[in-house]
Order: structure tokens, then sequence, then C-alpha cells
């Protein structure tokens, strides 16, 4: 008898020197083998055929198949699970083969410059020039097309549908913009330090407007309160602004909240009261900048119905602190998200 080893699986296989040259499958992996060639000394009464047969009931298995075709018998079966293909590559290396954990990049600057730098990526850089540049070239041929119309009435129709254009494609990279800025919080959440790479993410329509509607909801269910007092008494007065920077104070978290979690349920008086409390100091220097990302705008939108031309411009910065106000927003997470303790 010829025995050996399966140097897939290390089986061991006991053949019949007749098969000796032959190729198979093993019957406990599957991969084809070749059985060797039989040992020069004499191999003695066991060498009879039919006892290897008896000895051994694998021995049908190995029969003379190309190897090639036992492949595509192979894989036209029901495939390996994950942890069956890595044991089998593994063994295939000799058993040296480890498990890598996924590499998280490393800040090599001081965080408040990192922190400053995280557009500049080619994602980033890209999203935030066609963001704002596209309706910039938009504006610039409707105020052309303005003065066209007033040497040529016809092009009065041209006018109209640049209008219609500028704006839709306004609101449509506005709702974009926010999209990826939402990409951008998850993926510092995981420890990312540059704005993402997207292009393989094609979002659908509902994605682009479910993630501004379920801020919408958070920024309504902070700011509520203020809105309502001042509904009623028609006053900015010292509890107005009180209720109004008890909303905003929440307001950072309530939307972290809601973002990771992806559901507007995140929403919950006790998660969010419960992180801030855990946080608190770390989490007012983060409420400093969220309120100085408002002020930016509050002018970028004031710019843009004062001075056209400088409102684009403030709305390129702006986009741009979005994304730095995102990273900041993920980065928190990634950083205390032991405090925070939301996987309960």
């Amino acid at each position: 008898m010829i025995e050996f080893r399966c140097k897939n699986c290390g089986w061991t296989l006991h053949v019949p020197p007749a098969h000796a040259g032959k190729k198979g499958k093993c019957p406990k992996c599957g991969i084809v083998v070749k059985v060797p060639q039989p040992p020069t000394e004499d191999a003695g009464p066991d060498t009879d055929e039919s006892k290897g047969t008896k000895a051994s009931p694998y021995d049908l298995t190995l029969l003379d198949v190309p190897e090639h075709i036992e492949v595509q018998r192979q894989q036209a079966g029901q495939p390996d699970s994950a942890v069956t293909a890595y044991e089998r590559l593994r063994r295939l290396q000799g058993g040296s083969m480890t498990q890598q954990a996924e590499q998280i990049p490393q800040c090599k600057l001081p965080w408040i410059i990192d922190v400053l730098l995280y557009p500049l990526s080619k994602p980033g850089l890209t999203l935030i020039a066609v963001s704002a540049g596209v309706p910039f070239a938009l504006r610039i041929l409707t105020k052309s097309l303005a003065a066209l119309t007033l040497v040529f009435l016809p092009a009065l129709i041209f006018l109209v549908i640049f209008i219609i254009l500028h704006w839709c494609s306004f609101v449509i990279f506005v709702l974009y913009v926010y999209w990826y800025v939402c990409e951008c919080i998850r993926d510092s959440a995981a420890g990312g330090i540059r704005a993402p790479e997207t292009a393989g993410i094609a979002p659908s329509l509902w994605d682009i407007l479910l993630q501004p509607l379920n801020s919408v909801v958070c920024l309504s269910s902070f700011m509520a309160p203020a809105m309502f007092y001042f509904g009623r008494t028609q006053r900015a007065d010292a509890i107005f602004w009180v209720l109004y920077g008890c909303g905003g104070f929440l307001l950072p978290m309530g939307l972290l909240a809601v973002v990771m979690f992806d559901s507007i349920r995140a929403l919950n008086p006790m998660l969010i009261i419960g992180s801030i409390f855990s946080t608190f100091f770390l989490y007012c220097g983060l409420v400093i900048f969220c309120y100085g990302l408002c002020t930016a705008a509050a002018a970028a939108g004031y710019f843009l119905l004062r001075s056209w031309i400088l409102g684009y411009l403030v709305l390129f910065v702006f986009f741009y602190l979005a994304l730095i106000g995102a990273h900041l927003l993920g980065r928190f997470y990634w950083k205390y998200q032991d405090k925070l303790n939301w996987e309960v």
C-alpha cells in the first residue's frame, strides 16, 4: 500500500500501488491530489490490489481525472464559507498565514492642524469645488442671458431655463453635500483622518433626502421649546435665549446620535443627556466649534443674498467647514465611544 497525506487538509490516504502517478480527489476536502510513486523496497503481500481496496474504502475516489476538469467541478459546487476558505489557504501557506487587523491611519500632525486639513483629499476638494462651482457657473450664465434678453427678447426662454437649472442644481448639491457630511461622520467614527472616497457608493434619491429630513427633525426637537415660547410671547427675552442656548447645546450630540444610529429614534433624552454628562468638558469644546460653524452658515446666507459673487466664495468656505465639523463629530465618537456607551 502507498500511504501519503493530502497537502491541503492533511488527511492520510492508503492507495494500492497500481494507482501510482494517477490523479484524483481527496475524500476529505475534495481537492485534486497526485498519488506518489511506491517505495523501492518490496511492499509484501499488502500490495494485492483487492486487499488494498478492502483496507481503504476511499480508493474508489482516486480516479485518473484531469485536474482542470476537477477544478471546474469544484467551482460548480457549493462555495466554501469564509472561515473554511481561510483555513485551507492558511494550510497551503504552511500554517504561517495570520489574519491581519485593519490598520487605522494615524495623525502625523498636531490634532488642531490635522483637523483643519481633513477636507484636503481628492474626493473632499472635488466635492466642494463642484458643489460651489457648478451653481456659480450657472449663475454667471443666468446673468449673461439676462443682459442678452435686453437686446434679444427670444433669449428670455433660455433665461428661464437657466434660472430653473441654477436653483435646482443648488438645492441638489446642498443635499448631496449634506449626505456626504453624514458619510464623513461615520468614516471619522471608524478612525478616518481624511475625507473618504464615495465613488463606489451611489445613494438613491431617498437616501439623499432622508439624511436632511432626519436632521430637520433633530433640529426641530431641540429648538421647539424656544420657538414655542417666542410664538406665544413674541419676545426675545432672557427666557427665550436660555431655551435657545439649551437647544443649541444639545444639538451636536443629538445630530451625532441620529447619524450613527441612522434613525430619529436615537433622539432619546436619556441617551443624549447621559452621553453629555459622561463627556461634559470635552463636549463643551465641540459645541463651541459648532456655534462657530452656524455663524459661518448665517454669514454665507447673508452674503449670498447681498453679493452673489462673494456669497459663492463664502459657500465654498462653508462647505469646507462643514466637512471639518463632520470630522470633529465622528472623531469625538471614535475617541470617547466607551464613555458614550451607545452599544447598550
